[in-house]
């Protein structure tokens, strides 16, 4: 049963499925963010670069529109990550994910002290042990398939590699990236883990907020189309980030080369030059999802966008994941009873 292999996950978050919503700045606000707690998942507010006023907003307009629990994505390297934490603490979270680098353990420490569970991303089996020796009361390994910011390594690859190691501790391992059926969450489930993180899937729901023409975008491409931005040059380190592929693609590249040319021929320096690179993209998510910018704004998106047909409520998106997990797990039961019933058969035949 479906309920038994992910109750560890349901425990922990308290929700009914143990389908967590990725964090997606600009599209995980209040909406979305309720929309897939009171269908049964867990929903997640995408702190992003929000200031402490703002959040505080967020969250409050979230308890409005559900009673159901949900959590704070908050980024490591926010300038205001304490005060972020304060507001988190005052309005009772439940949860809250640390996210986009190493957490310190004071930080961990002052969450799980005002009675705060603690996720944090492991992008390895090493930091996976680190992270949990710090304390945190969950692991979400994200393997490079997904939508934004990625690593090198796979999901399949991250999760042959970290779940064995936690399958039988008590600490809970969320899988996430490239996740599109609820078939590949069983499997993922029988390895060990203790439930899924899903973000592409829900942009194009009736409850997000992004633009028609950002949803449109997402429903026409294939999982080809979503690919990680290139770097042109070890001198100007890029961090890859899986987008469907553009114009301000394109754009991207070009700016690199301007920049390089640049730089080779004495004209910028080269920290000059990294931060000339790295403003190209500021305001361009916004750009796509809030003002529908399709052609220069930045189209984040997983793999598993190929798997988005059309826009549909957020409990048929779920709803159709716990359908085709539960089929999955009864056609297995069936073939496992075949193959009992012929061995009996050849037994008594011998």
């Amino acid at each position: 049963m479906l309920s038994s292999l992910w109750k560890k996950g349901t425990d922990f978050l308290g929700s009914e499925f143990a389908i967590m919503g990725g964090a997606m700045s600009w599209v995980s606000e209040r909406n979305l963010v309720s929309a897939i707690s009171n269908a049964g998942g867990f929903g997640v507010i995408a702190c992003g670069a929000m200031f402490p006023d703002l959040l505080k907003k967020e969250i409050i307009e979230t308890q409005k529109l559900t009673n159901k629990p949900f959590g704070v994505n908050l980024i490591t390297m926010h300038p205001k990550l304490s005060e972020l934490m304060d507001v988190c603490i005052e309005a009772k979270v439940s949860h809250i994910v640390l996210a986009g680098g190493l957490p310190t353990k004071p930080n961990i420490e002052k969450i799980k002290g005002a009675g705060i569970k603690v996720m944090c991303f492991a992008p390895a089996l090493s930091l996976a042990k680190r992270l949990v020796k710090m304390g945190v009361d969950a692991l979400i390994i994200e393997g490079m398939e997904a939508g934004g910011h990625i690593g090198p390594v796979s999901t399949s690859v991250l999760a042959q590699e970290i779940l064995p190691h936690f399958k039988n501790e008590q600490i809970p391992v969320f899988v996430a990236g490239g996740i599109g059926r609820g078939e590949m969450i069983v499997n993922y489930l029988e390895m060990g883990a203790s439930g899924c993180q899903i973000g592409t899937l829900f942009v194009c729901t009736n409850e997000s907020i992004a633009h028609k023409n950002f949803k449109k975008v997402f429903i026409k491409s294939a999982a080809r189309n979503a690919i990680p931005s290139v770097q042109i040059s070890a001198d100007f380190p890029v961090i890859p980030v899986r987008a469907i592929a553009n114009k301000a693609s394109d754009d991207f590249m070009k700016h690199q080369k301007k920049v390089i040319d640049e730089y080779q021929k004495g004209q910028i320096s080269k920290e000059d030059g990294q931060l000339e690179i790295e403003k190209f993209w500021a305001g361009a998510l916004r750009r796509a999802v809030i003002e529908g910018d399709v052609e220069t704004g930045s189209l984040m998106a997983g793999q598993s966008v190929g798997m988005v047909d059309k826009e549909k409520p957020v409990k048929e998106v779920i709803d159709i994941l716990i359908q085709q997990a539960n089929n999955y797990i009864e056609s297995k039961s069936v073939e496992a009873a075949k193959q009992i019933v012929n061995q009996q058969a050849s037994h008594n035949y011998l």
